[in-house]
């Protein structure tokens, strides 16, 4: 296990290597140092000296790739693309491109566990939800249960998240004054601020994730150790949890862990919406206002996050299942 991890290591450095260099590909391909210099200070009157007085602050006064200036090794290291990417390697963010925006490296910290005051909660009882409503459908399964059901994930599912927002705020925070609209709070305040987005929240992952583990489980419980059970005289409830549920965790474990990047990074729609300050509120903030070292830094932070969670959901499927080896 220790060489494969390695091995996916040195993957994921590449692959971060190679996202941070189209990021800033196409960031720089819509925007000179300059223009961002104008966006930020307040536009076209803007003079020179004031130009390449924030460009010096932010480091972006240097060339993009090769340092004509410079000798041997330093014409590639006295750049912006190379102090960028060594920083964010050694997770040194720096200053924000914005006046107001501060350093970047404080605001992730802050902004984070605002995040995972909703995401958290929410990523556990979406596998919980998912899971225990699928296992009841496929346990009355052929029954008008099992095929309204069905037919109520599917509607779940083909609704759009701004829907259920919009419905829900309107519902529960003004007509039935349950929950405030936006905000949020510190300490215990924030729970009655994150329980409406993380209900709606729930209730738009639910059809879609309980559909899906629904059809994984029809798969496992035709086959013949499933029969076995059966005939050892071994109860329903008990042939789903100890038999079924057990040998399709594989797939759930992969559908569920593709979200736990969320559970760092914030959702951008719902935090917007509801106006909590966290990381997925600050990604839309900065893509407003063409902040590229924000941005950059939360493409960087999410492939990490990604790379992460995928090699975490590899180390799980021994777990799950003995028979899977890592080499």
């Amino acid at each position: 296990m220790g060489s494969f991890i390695l091995r996916r290591v040195f993957y994921g450095a590449l692959i971060l290597l190679g996202v941070n260099l189209a990021t800033f590909l196409l960031f720089f391909s819509l925007n000179t140092p300059d223009d961002m210099a104008r966006l930020n200070l307040g536009g076209k009157r803007v003079n020179q000296e004031a130009i390449e007085k924030w460009k010096a602050e932010r480091g972006y006064d240097k060339p993009q790739f090769v340092n004509p200036a410079r000798q041997g090794v330093e014409r590639y290291t006295d750049t912006i693309f190379y102090d960028r990417s060594v920083s964010l390697f050694a997770l040194k963010f720096g200053r924000a491109d914005s006046e107001s925006a501060g350093d970047i490296g404080h605001e992730v910290s802050s902004r984070m566990w605002v995040s995972l005051q909703m995401a958290l909660p929410l990523f556990v009882l979406q596998v919980f939800a998912s899971t225990a409503f699928a296992l009841l459908l496929v346990m009355f399964r052929h029954t008008k249960f099992d095929f309204w059901g069905v037919v109520a994930c599917v509607l779940l599912l083909s609704i759009s998240s701004l829907f259920y927002i919009i419905v829900g705020q309107y519902l529960f925070s003004r007509v039935l004054k349950l929950a405030p609209i936006s905000g949020f709070a510190p300490g215990l305040d924030a729970v009655r601020f994150l329980i409406l987005p993380i209900g709606l929240s729930l209730l738009a992952r639910l059809g879609g994730e309980a559909r899906l583990y629904r059809a994984m489980f029809l798969e496992e419980i035709g086959k013949d150790y499933v029969r076995t059970a059966r005939a050892k005289g071994l109860a329903e409830p008990l042939v789903l949890m100890r038999h079924v549920l057990r040998n399709a965790l594989i797939p759930i474990i992969t559908s569920a862990g593709s979200y736990l990047p969320y559970v760092f990074l914030g959702s951008l729609v719902f935090e917007s919406f509801f106006g909590l300050p966290g990381l997925g509120a600050y990604v839309i903030e900065a893509i407003g206002k063409q902040d590229f070292a924000v941005v950059r830094t939360m493409v960087f932070l999410g492939s990490l996050l990604y790379i992460a969670t995928y090699v975490l959901i590899d180390v799980a499927y021994t777990w799950a299942d003995p028979r899977v080896r890592l080499t």
